[in-house]
């Protein structure tokens, strides 16, 4: 039996999906300086050893500089090991901004509940935790973006918002309030539960196919560069670049990041109107996580892509505000 169409309207407040210039009004549940917050059912096991984490992220940063000065130094890297370092990487950078980001996050599109349960258990391989608490707490960073409440402004301090907000137990419990539109499907509510699944059959599958040379490069190596890529958004696309919209928080618009992750980079294009599938608002801005939206549209996997105002894509700043405000 084929499982049911998604459809994630209608919109609620706690979506924050509004596409607003301003800060949306604070929910009143959300305190703005957050409490810690013991993990509960929905986070699983794992988020209640926060010494496992730690070690587990710390070890495959070693060996992945490990690998890197092993490349450098000693008898090199196969083919092998480079190809699974590239298809893990970029397959996961798109699960990560047009699964976790552009879909559950913001609601951008619509797809089948099978397509859903993909892009999740693919988001997931990128070992950065389940579906729903990593949606949840992006819709917090939006409300409260650089402000108190946020969960990785710079202004906190650069190592804080590039990764030293993920140690922070404020942070370790899934803000169920705050992603109510994707909590009530028992599949995203296992796999949030069971994030690692994904990781394990990705590295098992690594060293399937290349040995342990496969595991270090397919896994390792990538799962790296794939969490400072997306924590390269949080840090440095709040530091560097330009600002073409006067938004409330420090967002800025990075051709480098946006090529690193696959369209992430025009950031202040996203704050400026959260609801786009697309963030390269240009003709010239990369975004190749929307172009590959665009071809799984014409594929029909997934529809009703939505696009920013015409006056922003204008450059009218003034006009496109006034269309926000229109729509709100």
């Amino acid at each position: 039996m084929s499982l049911p169409l998604v459809n994630p309207e209608p919109e609620t407040e706690s979506s924050l999906d509004s596409g607003r210039a301003a800060r949306a009004p604070r929910a009143p549940k959300l305190a703005r300086r957050a409490e810690a917050r013991a993990p509960t059912g929905a986070d699983g096991a794992l988020a209640r050893t926060d010494y496992v984490s730690r070690v587990t992220y710390w070890t495959i940063h070693v060996a992945a500089i490990g690998a890197l000065l092993w490349a450098i130094f000693g008898p090199g890297v196969s083919t092998t090991a480079l190809v699974l370092l590239g298809v893990t990487f970029w397959a996961r950078v798109f699960g990560i901004t047009a699964g976790y980001h552009r879909y559950f996050a913001h609601k951008t599109y619509k797809t089948s509940r099978a397509f859903q349960l993909v892009l999740a258990a693919l988001g997931a391989s990128a070992t950065q935790k389940g579906p729903l608490w990593w949606a949840g707490l992006h819709r917090r960073h939006h409300r409260y973006s650089d402000g108190p409440g946020d969960v990785h402004s710079p202004k906190d301090g650069f190592y804080y918002a590039h990764q030293g907000w993920i140690f922070d137990p404020r942070w370790n419990a899934t803000p169920l309030e705050l992603i109510p539109d994707f909590a009530r499907y028992p599949e995203l509510q296992w796999l949030n539960r069971h994030h690692y699944v994904p990781v394990a059959a990705l590295a098992a599958a690594c060293t399937l196919i290349g040995g342990f040379e496969g595991l270090i490069w397919g896994y390792c190596v990538s799962t790296t560069l794939l969490w400072h890529s997306t924590y390269s958004i949080n840090s440095l696309a709040h530091l560097w670049g330009t600002r073409r919209y006067e938004t409330p928080d420090t967002s800025r618009n990075n051709l480098l990041l946006a090529l690193l992750t696959m369209g992430e980079g025009w950031h202040n294009n996203h704050h400026y109107y959260m609801a786009s599938a697309r963030q390269g608002f240009r003709w010239w801005e990369i975004d190749l996580s929307y172009y590959v939206l665009r071809g799984l549209a014409a594929l029909g996997v997934v529809w009703d892509l939505r696009e920013p105002p015409a006056a922003a894509l204008a450059g009218n700043t003034r006009a496109a505000a006034a269309a926000v405000e229109r729509r709100a």
